[in-house]
C-alpha cells in the first residue's frame, strides 16, 4: 500500500508537470506563430522612421512602390510568401453609432499564400480588387452588428493629413485565431486602401514568409545590402528578432510562464516530499527490526534511499508517460482559453495546441525521480539514529 502511495504521488506530479510544459509549449508556438502572421512576418521591410513615429499614423513614413522593392525581394533566396499592407486606423460608423478599429490593405492574392485566409472564411468570400468591399473579423462584426451584405462608412487621416470617408460593402466575416486581432481589425482590397489614405502606389510595410531553415538575419542583412545598392536608403529590412514590440511580447511570454513553471515545480516537490517523508515515518518500527538485527545506520539509510529510488523511477516513468499520452489528443483537439482570456489584448489565440517537449519532458522524468530519491534520506537518516528498542516502541 504504501509502495503504490509513493508511486502514484510522484506519478502524478510528474504528469501534470508534463501536461503543464506541454500547455506552455503550445502556447509560446501559438504566440510566436500569431506575431509572424499579423504583425512582423519572419523579416519586416518599413522606411526607418516609421518605427519610431507608428503612433502618430505616419503614412507619409511608406517604403514608395511596392512593385521596385518586390523585384529586389525576388532575388532573394529563400522568400517564400511577400505580404504588403498598408495599417491604418479608422472610425467606423453605422447607423449614427461610432466605433473605433484598425484598417488593413492588403494583396489578397499575395495574403492568401502568405496566411491561410480561406481556412478562416466564417460567412461569404474575399474582397475583389478595386471594389469597395471589405472583410471583417468576427469579433468586430458582432460588436458593429453588421452581416453580409451590410453597408458601413470609414473616416481615417489621409497620407496628407486630411480626411476622407470611404464606404465598404461587407462581403466576408472571418474567424481570426488572435483574439485581440479578430475583435479590431478589417481588412480591404490594397488599391482600395491607397485610394482612401491618397498613398498612390505606396505601401506601409511588406511582410516576408520564409521557407524552412532559411535564416531571417541573413535574409535581413541580403535585403538591407540589396536596398544600399538600388539606392534605397530610406526604406530598412529588419527580422523579427530584431523588432523591439515582437521581442519583448516573446520575452514577456517566456517569463510569465517560467515563473508559472517553478511554482509547480515547487508544488510537485513538496507533494513528493510529503508523501516519501510520511511512508518512511510509518516504518520506523521496521527500521528499529532490522536494527535489531544488527543492521548499521548507514546500510539502513542506502536500504531506503535505494527503495525510494527504485520507486520514484517508476513513478517518474509512469507520470511521463500518462502525460505524453494524455498530450496526444489534446494536441489535436486543442484546449479553449477564450473565457480566460477575455478582455485581454495578448496575442494568444482563443484555442491553443498543446506540444509535446521532448527535453523538458525528459527534465521532469529526472527532476521527479531525484526529489524522489533525496526525500527519503531525511526521514531516514532520523529514523536511522533511534534506537532499536525506543524504534520497537514507535508504534
Amino acid at each position: 500500500r504504501r509502495s503504490i502511495l509513493s508511486v502514484s504521488a510522484t506519478a502524478l506530479a510528474a504528469m501534470c508537470m508534463v501536461l503543464l510544459f506541454s500547455y506552455i509549449r503550445g502556447v509560446e508556438n501559438n504566440l510566436k506563430e500569431n506575431i509572424l502572421t499579423y504583425y512582423t512576418g519572419q523579416v519586416r521591410i518599413r522606411n526607418k522612421d516609421y518605427d519610431k513615429n507608428e503612433q502618430m499614423n505616419p503614412l507619409h513614413l511608406n517604403i514608395g512602390s511596392f512593385e521596385k522593392v518586390a523585384r529586389i525581394i525576388d532575388g532573394i533566396p529563400g522568400v517564400s510568401a511577400v505580404s504588403p499592407r498598408i495599417s491604418f486606423p479608422a472610425a467606423i460608423y453605422r447607423e449614427d453609432e461610432k466605433f473605433v478599429a484598425m484598417g488593413l490593405g492588403v494583396d489578397f492574392d499575395r495574403e492568401r499564400l502568405f496566411q491561410d485566409l480561406d481556412g478562416k472564411i466564417l460567412e461569404g468570400s474575399l474582397p475583389k480588387t478595386g471594389r469597395n468591399e471589405v472583410l471583417l473579423g468576427s469579433g468586430l462584426a458582432r460588436e458593429i452588428g453588421v452581416g453580409l451584405g451590410d453597408k458601413i462608412t470609414l473616416i481615417s487621416t489621409t497620407m496628407r493629413r486630411s480626411i476622407n470617408a470611404i464606404t465598404f460593402t461587407v462581403t466576408g466575416i472571418a474567424g481570426f485565431p488572435e483574439a485581440a486581432f479578430d475583435k479590431k481589425y478589417f481588412l480591404a482590397p490594397i488599391d482600395r486602401a491607397q485610394h482612401f489614405l491618397r498613398m498612390g502606389d505606396s505601401v506601409i510595410e511588406t511582410l516576408i514568409k520564409l521557407t524552412d531553415g532559411t535564416s531571417e538575419v541573413k535574409t535581413e542583412e541580403a535585403l538591407n545590402a540589396a536596398f544600399r545598392e538600388a539606392g534605397l536608403t530610406d526604406i530598412t529590412a529588419r527580422a523579427w528578432t530584431h523588432i523591439d514590440t515582437s521581442l519583448s511580447i516573446m520575452k514577456l511570454g517566456t517569463a510569465v510562464f517560467n515563473f508559472i513553471a517553478l511554482f509547480f515545480f515547487l508544488l510537485a516537490s513538496t507533494v513528493i516530499i510529503n508523501t516519501t517523508m510520511m511512508v518512511i515515518f510509518e516504518r520506523t518500527r521496521e527500521i528499529g527490526t532490522i536494527g535489531a538485527m544488527g543492521m548499521t545506520g548507514g546500510e539502513i539509510v542506502r536500504l531506503f534511499f535505494l527503495e525510494a529510488a527504485y520507486l520514484g523511477f517508476l513513478g517518474s516513468l509512469i507520470g511521463c508517460i500518462l502525460g505524453a499520452l494524455l498530450t496526444l489528443p489534446l494536441s489535436v483537439t486543442g484546449i479553449n482559453v477564450g473565457a480566460v482570456l477575455e478582455g485581454m489584448t495578448f496575442e494568444i489565440s482563443d484555442i491553443v495546441y498543446p506540444a509535446l517537449d521532448f527535453a523538458r519532458t525528459v527534465q521532469v522524468f529526472f527532476f521527479s525521480f531525484i526529489i524522489a530519491a533525496l526525500s527519503s534520506l531525511i526521514p531516514s537518516r532520523r529514523a536511522a539514529r533511534i534506537k532499536p528498542v525506543e524504534a520497537l516502541r514507535s508504534l
